[in-house]
């Protein structure tokens, strides 16, 4: 980076981050990116009812209302950051520049992790729900696990043409996408609402704890992923207009209303599955099929859609947001260079998009051809990708009083929040390594493995490429063409 003329020396002649879009995306499709990475709708009909499936109505919604508030302490810690960098590695960068790179590293792991995990998830749902369109037409009796690859393949297909194509067309197709599917199950909650038994009894029933206390911390964890990736428009910062202001409302904004979403519907689907039939309870699309069930056959088509759709603009959303935290990592030399270019024409990271469209195809595909099941295989994700954002969360907490001292501007009120949400994160990932340990949990075994191969990278790195390590935390610098705009410089 080229510094200008003297007098000049807070100022680059080009960004670190060239040759990505500048100060383009205005706040409605920069929000979509946000509400898009974590897929309300599709989250709203799956994640309860795979918790409904181990506790009690009570649990779930306890797991969830804890969740809200590690979500929101999350958010508080960010936004201050957020105002004051545009990261377009998101935590990545912030945690480079508040604790320095060698805990960087690995956070940047642990971030990408959680976003290609909730990738595959929403490959695998998309696969899963389409596919079921044919089960609840009555057109197949069962859902053929080669009609879910072959979906599966053409939907990565797809989602990788569209994200090479522009940031700004994946914006605007996830937010007609997640504006849609959020109407259709809105007004499935609704129906269930009017259909289902409201007395006291059954309402008790429902939302019994059963073995809640044995699972409530697992629970909190898959409660959590239904919230992650609500960070991700940090990694628009470059391209977003006005990013100080924009990218701070949309981490306020995004928690509250998903929030709102999940508190509807995680009550009225406990309420109707503890009447369901088990072959209802034990379904792939355990909603879907009790609209079916129930004779709305029709409704359980278009739910279907809806769900499949929002997890596409979710993987659409998640990779885009991943592919920013590669370019950042290529361009620092953390990563192959090669992750780092952008396409000339589109002015896309067209190089990373492609890569980890491959790399997280096959983790549905795996998934599918070893026999195990869509519902095992949407669980094993959203663990994993709820333990991947719960430790990149954890080091942006604690970067966050850190960053803002460096500057001048830390307060008391930033380093109380920052150790109350650093602490209740700490004892979540403490209580799922324990889990992890004591029932063998396969994606919590591997999310550790994989950190601990980030931290012997990050020692490899201090060891024989120090320089690389000491690059990392690049973020979008001031050019010396905004200052000439203003007409302040000549």
């Amino acid at each position: 980076m080229n510094r200008s003329s003297p007098g000049q020396d807070y100022v680059v002649q080009t960004s670190p981050l060239h040759g990505l879009p500048r100060r383009q995306m205005p706040f409605i499709p920069v929000f979509a990116q946000s509400i898009a990475a974590v897929a309300p709708s599709g989250c709203a009909s799956v994640i309860p009812l795979l918790m409904l499936s181990t506790t009690g109505g009570g649990a779930a919604l306890v797991g969830f209302v804890c969740a809200i508030a590690v979500i929101l302490l999350v958010s508080a810690c960010l936004r201050p950051m957020a105002q004051r960098m545009a990261a377009v590695g998101g935590i990545y960068s912030f945690t480079a520049r508040g604790l320095g790179p060698e805990v960087a590293v690995p956070t940047g792991w642990s971030a990408l992790v959680g976003y290609a995990a909730v990738s595959m998830a929403g490959l695998l749902a998309v696969g899963t729900y389409l596919a079921h369109i044919a089960v609840a037409s009555g057109l197949a009796p069962t859902t053929s696990t080669t009609a879910i690859v072959g979906i599966v393949l053409v939907a990565a297909a797809l989602a990788t043409v569209v994200m090479v194509r522009g940031i700004a067309v994946s914006a605007w197709i996830t937010l007609l996408i997640e504006c849609v599917s959020i109407a259709l199950v809105g007004a499935v909650l609704v129906l269930l609402v009017v259909r289902n038994d409201h007395s006291p009894h059954a309402i008790s029933a429902a939302m019994e704890w059963g073995n809640s206390w044995h699972g409530i911390k697992f629970n909190i964890v898959v409660a959590v992923a239904a919230f992650v990736g609500f960070e991700s428009s940090t990694t628009l910062s470059r391209e977003a207009k006005r990013p100080f202001l924009t990218i701070p409302r949309t981490l306020r904004w995004t928690p509250v209303a998903v929030a709102v979403l999940y508190l509807f519907a995680v009550p009225i689907q406990a309420i109707a599955m503890s009447s369901a039939p088990a072959a209802v309870r034990d379904s792939a699309a355990p909603l879907a099929e009790l609209l079916a069930h129930n004779g709305s056959t029709a409704l359980s088509t278009v739910l279907d859609l809806g769900i499949a759709a929002s997890f596409f603009a979710c993987t659409l959303a998640s990779v885009n947001a991943l592919v920013r935290v590669l370019i950042c990592m290529g361009r620092e030399g953390v990563a192959p260079a090669r992750l780092g270019r952008t396409h000339l024409r589109f002015q896309t990271p067209a190089p990373a998009v492609v890569t980890a469209m491959a790399l997280i195809t096959i983790g549905p595909l795996g998934v599918l051809l070893t026999g195990i099941s869509p519902d095992q295989g949407l669980l094993a994700f959203l663990t994993l990708s709820g333990c991947g954002y719960l430790g990149s969360y954890l080091a942006g907490c604690a970067a966050a009083p850190v960053l803002l001292r460096r500057i001048g501007e830390s307060t008391r009120g930033v380093w109380i929040t920052s150790g109350v949400a650093t602490s209740a994160l700490l004892i979540l990932l403490l209580s799922v390594s324990y889990v992890a340990v004591r029932d063998h949990a396969i994606p919590l075994v591997a999310y550790g493995i994989i950190m601990c191969a980030a931290v012997c990278y990050t020692f490899v790195l201090k060891r024989f490429a120090p320089h690389r390590l000491a690059a990392v935390g690049i973020y979008d610098e001031t050019e010396w063409n905004d200052l000439s705009k203003t007409g302040l410089f000549r």
